[in-house]
Order: structure tokens, then sequence, then C-alpha cells
């Protein structure tokens, strides 16, 4: 969607918004956001453009109690849960599938081997000056995640949905979602040790 597009549905009406800004001011913010939750470029474009057009739609509704990012970012999460909402319905999972992988072995009865997984984290005191780049990393490890695994970890760890919730839109068991959160955690950490935490730090220029 263009700025050109929005402007002419705004049309002469006044509001306490500017939706002909949206584009320019949030429009990057919000496919970041996307991108980051569904790790596809095209769905995170649509969610993006479905976001700006309920906003638009709804923009009465904006009272002011937050920003503009705000507000449009919290559209934003809405239409990614229905989107997860919609893959679950359309993808069912078996508890097998949700142990089953590279790193099944390191489970003994849906628990985690301590000693086989990966140590305690101890990052460098400058790790806030690359925080971009971590954000970059931790993107790319989750994309090595199965699809529905990561999608469950980033609606509970990065959006805050309760478990109860997150078993609906995703169809899956309560116990389901205990053991796929547990391997999406041991694979970041063991992915983020490599490529992050391991990683030898980077010469000045």
């Amino acid at each position: 969607m263009h700025e050109q597009d929005l402007t002419a549905a705004v049309g002469a009406s006044a509001t306490s918004i500017a939706p002909e800004r949206w584009v320019d001011e949030h429009a990057d913010f919000l496919y970041r956001s996307a991108l980051f939750r569904v790790r596809r470029r095209e769905v995170a474009q649509d969610l993006v453009q479905e976001t700006l057009l309920a906003a638009l739609k709804n923009r009465a509704g904006f009272g002011g109690r937050s920003s503009e990012r705000s507000w449009l970012h919290g559209i934003l999460k809405n239409k990614v849960c229905d989107y997860f909402r919609k893959l679950g319905r359309e993808t069912p999972m078996t508890d097998l599938e949700a142990l089953s992988g590279e790193f099944s072995e390191k489970f003994v009865d849906g628990a985690w081997i301590h000693v086989t997984g990966p140590r305690d984290w101890k990052p460098a005191s400058d790790e806030v000056m690359h925080r971009t780049e971590f954000w970059v990393t931790l993107r790319t490890c989750l994309g090595k995640l199965p699809e529905r695994v990561a999608n469950v970890f980033i609606l509970h760890e990065v959006d805050g949905i309760s478990g109860k919730e997150i078993c609906n839109l995703a169809s899956i068991s309560e116990n389901n979602l205990w053991v796929m959160l547990h391997r999406a955690r041991m694979g970041l950490r063991e992915c983020l040790e490599i490529n992050w935490f391991d990683r030898p730090p980077t010469e000045p220029k």
C-alpha cells in the first residue's frame, strides 16, 4: 500500500490521527515486527496492509491513550494472532511431531536432559551495544526451528499470550504447548551459543 492510497481513502475528513503519514512513519516498523513473528516476507507484507486498512476503518476508536505507533502495533498483533489461528486450523499437530527432529535425543519422556543441554549464558557486558545485530541473529535462529514451534514461542515469550489462548489459536493440547516451548528454548539457546555468545568479538574499524 502506498501513501497516496491511504490519503485518498481518508479524503477530507478530519481526525485526531494522521493516516496519511502512517506509511512513511510506521510501515517499516510494522513490517519488521510482522516479519520477526511470521518469518515470511509476503505474509508480513499482507499483515501490515491488513493492519493499516483495519486502522483506517476504525480510526474513530483511537482514544489517544497511547501513541499512534503503539495503537497500530496492537492491531498488528491481533492480525498476527488471526494468522496463527488460521494456520492452526489448517495444520494439526500430534504429540509425536512436537518431539521429532534434530533435538529429540535431548528429551527423555518429555523432560529436558540438562547434562546434554546448552550451558548457562554469560553474555558480555557490551551486548546491548549490538542489540540490532542480536535480534537479527535471533530471527535467523527462529527460522531454523520447525515453523509451529517458533510460532508458539513468539506468541508466548514475545507477545505474552497466555498458554490457554495459544492452545486455542494453534489447535494444540496443553501438553504440546509446553513441550514445544521447551524445545524452542533449547534450540534457540544452542543456536545463539554458536552464532552469538561464542562468536569472536568484532574487530573495531
